[in-house]
């Protein structure tokens, strides 16, 4: 088992306030992920989840039982860091191995536990090697083994991946994904990368000044954020957010077009929202606005278009296809209907 609850937990480091209050219930075997801004208090709350920080107020409980007050080691968690922290002096079998023996656990058992984690990770054929003689990747996976020995009900990772190159990113993930599929443990992962976040966690916690500003699956936050911070935060490019009135089932943008306003919407939107792939690029003039393209990135399957549209200010457009020398172009862009979101003057999604 390994189901953690946070009841009202809040930290404070003398008059400064950095958890504000979190409520949030973690299932057995669910992979949550905290995302948000630098300091937003994501590593801070998972810290305090270990035990390596203290809880000003609140509660936290690990399968129903008060750990709060707990040490670290009391708690049944394994924590895994953005640095590896391995024994330089000693080779793989022994570093995966190092806590269960300072606990007096059997050799036999050491072997066994450390062997099993070996195979998982593959790293069997590494197992004589010291940590210089290993790659980034590597070196992680001894980390990560180092936690699984330990067979913790939950595992905890502070940005395990930051300090490796893009590819290596790629491979990890796959080896994080896959080791939650074999284990069926609780883990709870804090990242500032998108693409870690959105395909690794079954639920996202995004996190703002100490506070939750949504709790949803990776598909619910993209496409029904709460509020425009959510809106611009999920998404790699962000959503664009472009001025707008509302009145009467309508909406407009001002210098522009506008458009019927979804039923139950109301008339108070200050704000619209859409993401670069639900923006058709069609004829000057057609559409809801018209601007001119200052720059088309083009990235092998996709290519972003940024067009400057005046009082609208610059949008990104994803297509798929796109003629070459569209910079310094006018284009009309043509917003799907299905797809807007549109928010109030708080922010808040209407």
């Amino acid at each position: 088992m390994g189901s953690i609850k946070l009841d009202n937990v809040e930290k404070w480091f003398g008059d400064l306030q950095v958890i504000k209050g979190i409520d949030l219930e973690i299932g057995d075997g669910e992979f949550v992920i905290f995302v948000g801004p630098s300091g937003c208090g994501k590593s801070t709350l998972l810290r305090m989840i270990a035990g390596l920080e203290e809880t000003s107020r609140g509660r936290i409980l690990l399968d129903g039982d008060d750990v709060t007050d707990r040490l670290p080691s009391e708690r049944g968690l394994s924590m895994v860091f953005q640095s590896y922290a391995l024994y330089p002096h000693m080779d793989v079998r022994d570093n995966m191995g190092f806590s269960l023996k300072t606990a007096g656990s059997p050799k036999s058992e050491i072997e066994e536990k450390v062997g099993r984690a070996a195979e998982i990770l593959k790293l069997d054929d590494y197992l004589d090697r010291r940590p210089k003689a290993l790659s980034g990747g590597q070196r992680q996976r001894v980390a990560i083994g180092r936690a699984i020995v330990r067979e913790p009900k939950g595992f905890l990772f502070d940005e395990p991946l930051s300090n490796l190159d893009a590819a290596l990113r790629v491979e990890m993930r796959f080896e994080i994904a896959r080791l939650h599929e074999t284990l069926g443990t609780t883990m709870i992962y804090v990242t500032h990368d998108q693409v870690e976040a959105m395909t690794l966690a079954d639920r996202i916690v995004v996190l703002k000044d100490g506070k939750i500003m949504q709790i949803g699956s990776p598909r619910d936050l993209y496409e029904k954020p709460d509020n425009l911070f959510v809106a611009q935060f999920i998404g790699s490019p962000k959503m664009n957010i472009l001025p707008c009135t509302g009145g009467d089932g309508k909406y407009a943008i001002e210098g522009h077009g506008g458009g019927a306003l979804p039923d139950g919407t109301g008339d108070g939107p200050t704000s619209l929202g859409i993401r670069p792939e639900h923006i058709e690029v069609v004829a000057p003039g057609e559409g809801q606005v018209t601007g001119t393209v200052e720059i088309d990135e083009y990235l092998g399957s996709d290519t972003f278009l940024y067009v400057d549209c005046g009082s609208a200010g610059r949008l990104i457009v994803r297509v798929a296809e796109i003629e070459a020398g569209m910079r310094r172009k006018q284009v009309g862009l043509k917003f799907r209907p299905e797809k807007l979101h549109f928010f109030n003057e708080a922010g808040a999604s209407i």
